[in-house]
């Protein structure tokens, strides 16, 4: 499993962005954590934005208070919406979000089935969730994700030869 971590700015365009996948059918929302999900169970941007600011304080030092990140099993893993659901909750309980409203949604909109979840940076104390060496800590928990739930191992990105550095020759004009 990869896990693509951003973190940003604008909490609105994260959850536009996943809210517009909603709204075209390529993506379902899965699970929420400490946001009011709707009688109904259609989520809106407007409603959703405003759950989330009723957690960030008036005052903060945090640049990107948006945590965004997608996890991407193999294409060859076929997993239930509620196993997505729980890989989910997993990934942010050990990653130190476990305590900070999230959203998890399902996309499908390629070939695989992979899921985005939205969160926070800033708690609500003002304090930012730790995030000191979130990508180590990151690839550590989904390579145990990967045991428990026996998914197919993710390959490290591998430039081979292609990226390996040659010496140049100026007399054959190579530079």
């Amino acid at each position: 499993m990869v896990a693509k971590i951003s973190a940003g700015k604008s909490l609105f365009g994260a959850l536009a962005y996943n809210q517009q996948k909603v709204d075209d059918g390529k993506a379902k929302v899965l699970e929420a954590n400490l946001v009011c999900e709707p009688a109904d169970g259609k989520f809106s941007i407007r409603g959703v934005t405003n759950d989330f600011n009723r957690w960030i304080p008036s005052h903060f030092r945090t640049k990107n208070p948006v945590f965004h990140v997608s996890l991407n099993p193999h294409p060859d893993d076929k997993l239930t919406n509620e196993q997505l659901a729980e890989i989910g909750h997993e990934y942010m309980d050990k990653l130190g979000y476990g305590n900070q409203p999230y959203l998890i949604f399902k996309h499908e909109d390629i070939d695989r089935e992979h899921i985005h979840i939205v969160s926070l940076r800033v708690k609500s104390d003002g304090s930012k969730v730790k995030d000191s060496k979130e990508h180590e800590r990151s690839k550590a928990i989904t390579i145990e994700l990967e045991r428990k739930y026996n998914l197919i191992p993710s390959k490290g990105q591998n430039q081979g030869e292609l990226w390996m550095l040659s010496p140049v020759d100026a007399s054959k004009g190579n530079l």
